[in-house]
């Protein structure tokens, strides 16, 4: 399963690799709702950054969204530490007079507690990104490319699919369906397969895997079954264009939520060495727009884009 991954979260580099146009309706839609408290989207500090210098009006209203939240969250995260340091320092003064166990706890709590708080705050704060501003991992939204009336279209999407007409409840019943499997892509993912087709721009992916398989020894030498997050590079260094599958799931007194599912299948032979069994599948540039145009009665045509992949060697490496 692709964990996590490194994307291209600046709409309009979309905008002028591939002709597409923006839906900044949608992407207006997402930042009012996270802005008033209608949801608790998840957005990439890169994505939020796109409309750091707006260039029209609708844009600055986004930009205006982005500044009112990132506010608010500052003023809560103030808060805290405030609170943490009021409690560390009431632990301090008892434990200057006796040594509890309680007073100890509550030491560690409140220390830990700030310096989180104060990463967080400084992460707010940063106007300079990292390369992790561009990471996402399941629930995190991106920006994802459709096909909507003959044109390419960029929508912002969450990175866990919830298929229209089935319950908000899936999100945790099925927590793994940020990723379709190729072999039930025409089982449970069948009202999305050949319907509605999106492409992910991909830098690196994530990966975990078995300690023990990543070092090539037995399992029986590990004082426990550990995990290690491995970082997946095409050594060509070239963006990948990720198949995946959207829908747009509605309820009655509930937002629209757009989503998607990177498509999955056996890995590489590089992949698979390093310990892993699921790759994401790159499709070819010139393959894009017969993806995003899929006819569901010709199924083996999109069998056929997924066959015909890019298959660049994947380098790894332990991520930082």
């Amino acid at each position: 399963m692709c964990y996590s991954a490194q994307i291209l979260a600046d709409y309009r580099k979309f905008v002028r690799m591939f002709g597409a146009l923006m839906d900044i309706r949608e992407f207006a839609r997402l930042f009012f709702e996270r802005a008033e408290g209608i949801s608790k989207a998840k957005i990439p500090k890169a994505m939020e950054d796109a409309f750091a210098e707006p260039q029209d009006e609708a844009e600055r209203e986004i930009n205006a969204l982005i500044a009112r939240f990132t506010s608010a969250q500052a003023t809560k995260l103030e808060q805290d530490l405030f609170k943490q340091r009021k409690r560390l320092a009431d632990a301090e003064r008892t434990l200057q007079t006796k040594i509890t166990k309680a007073a100890t706890e509550s030491q560690r709590i409140a220390t830990d507690k700030i310096a989180w708080t104060k990463g967080k705050l400084e992460d707010l704060q940063r106007t300079e990104l990292q390369p992790r501003d561009s990471r996402i991992f399941p629930g995190n939204y991106a920006p994802v490319m459709i096909m909507e009336n003959g044109r390419r279209v960029v929508k912002p999407m969450r990175y866990q699919c919830r298929i229209a007409g089935k319950p908000a409840s899936y999100d945790t019943k099925y927590p793994g369906t940020y990723n379709a499997r190729r072999d039930s892509l025409e089982g449970f993912w069948a009202p999305c397969f050949g319907r509605t087709h999106a492409v992910l721009l991909v830098e690196v992916f994530y990966e975990n895997v078995s300690k023990a398989k990543f070092e090539g020894t037995l399992l029986e030498t590990h004082e426990r079954d550990e995990n290690v997050v491995l970082e997946f590079r095409p050594s060509t260094g070239e963006l990948m264009h990720v198949a995946c599958l959207w829908s747009r799931w509605s309820a009655p007194g509930q937002p629209d939520l757009l989503s998607f599912a990177a498509i999955t299948d056996e890995p590489p032979p590089e992949v698979a060495a390093a310990g892993h069994d699921r790759c994401i599948i790159p499709i070819k540039p010139e393959n894009i727009d017969a993806w995003l145009n899929p006819d569901p009665k010709n199924l083996d045509a999109m069998y056929a884009i997924l066959d015909d992949r890019d298959r660049p060697y994947y380098e790894h490496r332990l991520a930082a």
